[in-house]
């Protein structure tokens, strides 16, 4: 079901990014990889789950909370005035491999 909602949001950013386009408004998504929060907790507490997941990751690490919010940040900037319909991966090259 997480991989289905997952797709039903790439899609419906894209959708609304046409749709709202002519009024200026702009639509994009943002898919985070694992990040340092409440949910994964349980693998951050525990060293051999957290050593494991930092192994499979090709940055080595779990993201910042902050550092997914610089990237809602910018597009929510002027710089990016020229985005919409986009999709933001922020899972340190995760989905690269």
């Amino acid at each position: 079901m997480y991989n289905a909602s997952k797709g039903a949001v790439r899609i419906f950013t894209k959708s609304a990014a046409i749709q709202y386009a002519k009024e200026g408004i702009r639509v994009n998504s943002v898919h985070p990889g694992a990040v340092d929060t409440l949910m994964v907790e349980y693998r951050l507490s525990d060293p051999e789950l957290q050593k494991q997941a930092n192994e499979r990751a090709p940055l080595g690490r779990t993201a910042k909370p902050e550092e997914i919010a610089y990237g809602v940040l910018y597009l929510a900037s002027d710089e990016a005035s020229f985005v919409t319909g986009s999709e933001l991966v922020m899972d340190g090259g995760f989905t690269g491999q």
